[in-house]
């Protein structure tokens, strides 16, 4: 079965860390550009990292970059995402995708095939 699993969510405090995994199974992560999403109660969609297949280079929106950092584990067919000096306004549910485009400086997903979600909360 052809399908992506995130975990690693939870409930931090402002200034925490968590760190986000997406297991993939069914295909192979490493031939895949794959990125991560968030979407708040009322808000967009709004892409937050990708890692591409070709070269590994990354995508950080400007809201997270310098605070998150996008990786990808072949052996463990897994991609992370580090999250560091976390804020209230990153409380959403953060979701993992590979039908995307992974630009320099934009992202967007263009399929439907992401896995199910886990639920990020910052608050003191």
């Amino acid at each position: 079965q052809v399908q992506l699993v995130e975990s690693g969510g939870g409930l931090v405090q402002p200034g925490g860390s968590l760190k986000l995994s997406c297991a993939a199974s069914g295909f192979t992560l490493d031939y895949s550009t794959i990125g991560w999403f968030r979407q708040a109660p009322g808000k967009e969609r709004e892409g937050v990292s990708c890692i591409r297949k070709r070269d590994d280079s990354t995508y950080y929106a400007a809201s997270v970059k310098g605070r998150f950092t996008i990786s990808r584990d072949n052996a463990k067919n897994t991609v992370y995402l580090q999250m560091n000096s976390l804020k209230p306004e990153d409380t959403a549910v953060y979701y993992c995708a590979t039908d995307l485009r992974c630009g320099s400086s934009w992202m967007y997903m263009i399929g439907s095939f992401r896995g199910q979600g886990t639920q990020v909360t910052v608050s003191s």
